[in-house]
């Protein structure tokens, strides 16, 4: 039977009792059928990982009490994800995978063809938490509120921003001049494309980096995954 790993804000130290985060007891107790004694896992990438047993467990609460350090805090590269708001499952779904593939910033973007004109930040954050607990990481990507893109754009650092522009004439992520192991950035725009205007902006832009994702046209979902998956390969963590 595997051991649950529970993500935790609260400090981790041997010895210490620490409560339930809003949600983990009926997890616990009603899904996962445990009680007490049984043992969990507590992370965050502040204090790293920690074996903890179940001090106490009622239908809406429960305790743990820390044990051992199983594994030190370390820190994760930088991987951001820029994405257009979709409809909640699809944006749910690009949470998910982003958390697995090692974003550390998920970003929804609002465009001119945006099939979105929000995204529920503190859902997606949920979400990610859950596929970091599945996925073994010590951290879960902050999730921001969503914003016009040209707002993100106007306040953005140095950091080199992929964007995908598979209607347009680019190179693949692999011709870029990205240095491995730096920050890493995409933008994957919405299910119709950015606009000539919107394009035009990004092109002005001296951080972005204009990059196709193969000879077929991708749903945006399938975009964020795939431009993060080659990223990562390339330049980041499994490169």
């Amino acid at each position: 039977m595997s051991i649950p790993r529970l993500y935790h804000d609260a400090a981790l130290a041997e010895g210490t009792l620490v409560e339930a985060a809003p949600g983990q007891a009926h997890h616990l107790g009603t899904v996962l059928r445990r009680g007490p004694g049984d043992t969990v896992r507590l992370f965050n990438p502040r204090d790293g990982e920690w074996s903890a047993t179940i001090d106490s467990i009622r239908k809406d609460r429960a305790r743990f009490a820390v044990g051992g350090q199983v594994r030190p805090a370390a820190a994760e590269p930088d991987c951001r994800l820029l994405v257009a708001a979709l409809k909640r499952d699809a944006m749910d779904w690009v949470a998910e995978k982003a958390t697995e593939l090692g974003a550390t910033l998920i970003q929804p973007v609002l465009t001119q063809r945006s099939v979105a004109d929000r995204a529920n930040a503190a859902r997606l954050a949920a979400i990610a938490r859950g596929a970091a607990e599945q996925c073994e990481r010590l951290g879960a990507p902050a999730v921001a509120e969503a914003l016009p893109l040209h707002r993100v754009l106007a306040a953005w650092d140095a950091t080199p921003l992929v964007v995908a522009m598979e209607r347009t004439v680019a190179e693949p992520p692999r011709a870029a001049a990205l240095r491995p192991g730096a920050p890493i950035a995409l933008l994957v725009g919405p299910e119709g494309g950015f606009t000539a205007a919107e394009l035009d902006d990004l092109r002005r832009r001296p951080f972005v980096v204009p990059a196709a994702l193969g000879p077929r046209i991708l749903r945006a979902e399938t975009a964020a995954v795939a431009g993060l998956a080659a990223l990562q390969a390339l330049v980041g963590d499994w490169a």
